[in-house]
């Protein structure tokens, strides 16, 4: 090893102190990038060192170099298996970077021999939180909290998980306090309001959403503002895009589970057979998923794709169909701005059951018309109002909308759509019952 200015001039190779010092140094003072150098040729300099793999997993985490640091602590617990929090640090570093099974194994292990760790509850809970095994997840949270009262973190991931539950009355109980203690927390503040808009509390959402606004530093107040507007204008008690955005975050974790398991969610294959059929050879296309949730339509029209991207008003739904891989590009937002972004720039629009939370469909038809070329296609479902039904559309007790054909129908002509294909579907299931649908292919005429 050659001497390094950085170990003040040496003029040989720094010793396992020097570079221990080095790293720590740096690590202490938040320079990551050094603190990994330092560490990494600690653990060159003596491979069967522990300390020097666990110091260089720590750096890496601060660099966040997450794989890397699941790594080097792999590495640090193989040379030294007794060491406890070792393992408890690969447990959340498996689990960070998406190795569930193996971190729910370790973390069980780990609290078998330490009942009493909060930490190891916690972290047990997001495992069978992300393994769809809420009930349980509910009860570890609950003992995380028990053991440690105070644990802020402990304490808003146990107010998430109820309101998951669909107990977010029992969620604004638990933050309340939290909220008295931590009144310049902006996470805390911003988790009671989008309590209390589950509970249909507008006003008490607002003065929450406000104060996190309020308090919230950087970027921090950006998912705020546009959930604080939606209120001010009297969206709380319809069917807005801010309950949109909060119902979809909370379900984010299991929204997969319980869309394809118990409700048969059928839209995008459904939606993905009508386009074979429109449109028989069609390869190679710029295609935007709207409101692509965590990514099943993405899943479907992949093959179809040369450029797929996606957007959708639930920041965690986003983030669920990023670890898909799938997309060349993803984004939080609004589909109808989205798409008067990009005046003629995708091929094929695709909606499997977003459209249910828009009444209007003229302003959706007329953005689809500007972000499709010529000879371009828009494919989506809605569900489907009775003919007799002497309404447009009409928001039902599901809180989703249902369309009447003839409406649907004249909304797309109007905005200079051709109808390819309209027909009665099932996009999914309601209490075991298929849910009146239909689903439609428009194409984009010549302007």
């Amino acid at each position: 090893m050659s001497a390094d200015p950085s170990f003040g001039g040496a003029s040989s190779a720094p010793d396992l102190d020097q570079l221990f010092r080095f790293g720590y140094d740096r690590l202490y003072a938040g320079n990551f990038t050094e603190a990994v150098r330092g560490f990494r040729m600690a653990a060159a300099a003596d491979p069967a060192n522990g300390e020097a793999w666990a110091a260089l997993a720590d750096a890496c985490g601060g660099a966040g170099l997450t794989e890397r640091t699941a790594a080097c602590y792999r590495r640090a617990v193989m040379l030294d298996p007794a060491e406890w929090t070792w393992r408890l640090m690969l447990a959340d570093a498996l689990r960070q970077c998406g190795e569930t099974d193996s971190a729910h194994a370790l973390y069980s292990v780990l609290a078998v021999e330490r009942s009493d760790s909060a930490a190891v509850r916690l972290g047990l809970a997001h495992c069978l939180s992300a393994l769809g095994r809420h009930d349980e997840a509910l009860d570890e949270f609950r003992e995380a909290v028990a053991l440690r009262p105070n644990d802020r973190a402990a304490v808003l991931a146990l107010a998430e998980a109820l309101a998951m539950a669909g107990d977010s009355l029992a969620a604004v109980e638990l933050l309340q306090p939290l909220g008295r203690r931590y009144e310049d927390d902006a996470a805390v503040h911003h988790a009671l309001g989008r309590c209390w808009l589950a509970l249909r509390e507008p006003a008490k959402a607002l003065s929450a959403l406000r104060h996190a606004r309020d308090v919230a530093e950087g970027d921090e107040a950006a998912p705020m503002e546009r959930l604080i507007a939606a209120l001010e204008a009297g969206e709380g008690a319809d069917l807005s895009a801010a309950y949109v955005r909060a119902l979809f975050d909370r379900y984010a974790d299991r929204f997969d589970q319980d869309l394809v398991g118990k409700l048969g969610y059928a839209a995008p294959d459904l939606l993905r057979a009508a386009v074979d059929r429109v449109v028989p050879v069609a390869a190679g296309l710029r295609i935007l998923d709207l409101g692509c949730g965590t990514g099943l339509a993405g899943v479907t029209f992949k093959p179809l794709a040369a450029h797929l991207a996606g957007v959708d008003l639930s920041p965690r739904m986003v983030e669920k169909a990023r670890q898909r891989g799938l997309y060349d590009e993803l984004g939080v937002g609004d589909v109808v701005e989205e798409m008067e972004r990009s005046a003629g720039g995708w091929d094929l629009l695709v909606a499997a059951d977003v459209l249910v939370y828009i009444g209007d469909l003229a302003p959706v038809f007329a953005a689809a018309a500007c972000a499709l070329p010529p000879g371009g296609h828009f494919a989506a479902t809605v569900e489907r109002l009775p003919a007799e039904s002497a309404q447009e559309f009409a928001l039902g007790a599901t809180r989703r909308y249902a369309h009447a054909e003839a409406y649907v129908r004249r909304s797309a002509e109007e905005a200079g759509f051709a109808v390819r294909l309209m027909e009665p579907c099932a996009p999914r299931r309601e209490k075991g019952v298929p849910v009146a649908g239909l689903l439609f292919v428009v194409e984009c005429a010549a302007r």
